[in-house]
């Protein structure tokens, strides 16, 4: 049986650029940053002051009474679903063809320690109800399931900071085998907490650029000191072609393929050699059925660590052959920050936007440019993409050694 073709119908997002997908679209491609210092009392105790919080907070958009049964990564969920949603237009779909994959790298951290706390100090009568479904890493996908009916399957990939992305290919997969025909995939984060950000700090993760927020996350500069933790969410409406031609639906784009590999090096590090992410590169365009010559532009992983820009940049050379030097590659956590779970959902979305304006986001922060670094990096401006067919990958690499490759395509 014939695999069926799978576009993107719909997008929606809430996260450091803006509160929905056109703001943070054009603050992108403006070069903004959403990095700021964090003014909570806890912060004096940290060494590091600086994060990415989104731009509009879930109590301006959501009701009260929804908040208190919600973890905050559950309401990034249902903010960017509903745009999502909305954006496709609502679709009428038999429930039963209807699926959710909605990751998280971390779940509910904030709920457990917040839980945690009070039941220290109060006591177990006054641990909410809500607790576990608020905790639970699945809680955010089952969340809009429930809200939209959806009876085809609900998944939570869990694989750290590939997370989002690997949600995504999931979806992908449901569509193109015909287990669904719409299926809503994203990824979702919400861990600016200080315990998260003091383990962080202690795996030397972070940039301690606490002086200069804005400039502190910096992919590809010679002196880059590490990520800087962000936190959103970002959910896409994958659709079967036919359904989406058949109803009149705005296509952004078309999901060519994908290419899933893992390290088997280390629980943290990079493989310096960067060989899975390279074969990751080379499956995804393998099922895409395209070669390295077809592909114009590069959202990359690039988190801004000394280590895994290397491994990255490395890889991609490799697996790009002799044409490395002709594909337009930007780094856009340079503004958003690192979304954990939530960075390859919204990255895909910035790669469907990319396709379809034909336009790749700049990079910012890059003083100077490491040496190690041969890729075509789109600095600090825009540049407009050129061809008969767009072709954008969007690489996504977790903890653990999770590789997740995903090609998108104009129409």
């Amino acid at each position: 049986m014939s695999k069926r073709r799978v576009v993107v119908t719909g997008l929606g997002s809430t996260n450091p650029l803006g509160p929905d997908v056109e703001t943070s679209w054009r603050a992108l491609l403006a070069g903004e940053s959403g990095v700021k210092t964090i003014d909570f009392p806890w912060v004096a105790d940290l060494p590091v002051s600086i994060a990415a919080p989104v731009k509009v907070d879930p109590s301006e958009v959501l009701e009260r009474v929804e908040l208190r049964k919600l973890d905050r990564g559950e309401a990034f969920a249902l903010i960017s679903a509903r745009q999502a949603w909305k954006d496709a237009l609502s679709p009428d779909v038999d429930k039963k063809r209807l699926g959710v994959v909605i990751a998280s790298g971390i779940g509910g951290v904030t709920t457990l320690i917040d839980q945690y706390d009070i039941w220290r100090t109060k006591g177990a009568r006054s641990v909410s109800p809500h607790t576990v479904p608020m905790l639970m890493p699945n809680g955010p996908a089952a969340h809009v399931a429930l809200e939209l009916g959806a009876r085809a399957g609900v998944h939570t990939p869990v694989s750290a900071c590939a997370s989002g992305a690997e949600a995504i290919g999931y979806a992908f997969e449901m569509i193109r085998n015909s287990r669904a025909d719409i299926v809503l995939a994203g990824g979702v984060e919400a861990a600016i907490h200080p315990l998260p950000i003091a383990a962080f700090a202690s795996m030397k993760a972070l940039s301690t650029r606490n002086e200069d927020p804005s400039a502190a996350s910096r992919p590809y500069d010679l002196d880059r000191d590490g990520f800087v933790l962000g936190e959103g969410g970002a959910v896409l409406v994958l659709e079967e072609y036919g359904s989406a031609k058949a109803r009149g639906a705005k296509i952004y784009c078309e999901i060519l393929g994908q290419g899933i590999t893992s390290d088997g090096y280390h629980i943290a590090a990079p493989d310096p050699e960067g060989d899975g992410v390279r074969r990751a590169v080379q499956l995804a365009l393998q099922d895409a059925g395209i070669t390295n010559k077809d592909v114009s532009h590069i959202n990359a992983h690039a988190t801004s660590t000394p280590a895994g820009d290397i491994a990255e940049a490395g890889a991609l050379e490799t697996a790009l052959g002799n044409h490395y030097d002709q594909v337009a590659v930007s780094a856009t956590k340079s503004m958003t920050g690192h979304l954990l779970g939530g960075a390859g959902a919204i990255e895909s979305i910035f790669c469907a936007l990319a396709v379809s304006e034909q336009i790749a986001p700049p990079t910012m922060n890059i003083d100077q440019l490491d040496p190690a670094i041969n890729l075509d990096v789109v600095r600090d401006k825009p540049r407009e993409l050129t061809g008969e067919k767009i072709i954008a990958l969007n690489d996504s690499f977790g903890f653990g050694g999770h590789n997740i490759v995903l090609v998108f395509g104009s129409i």
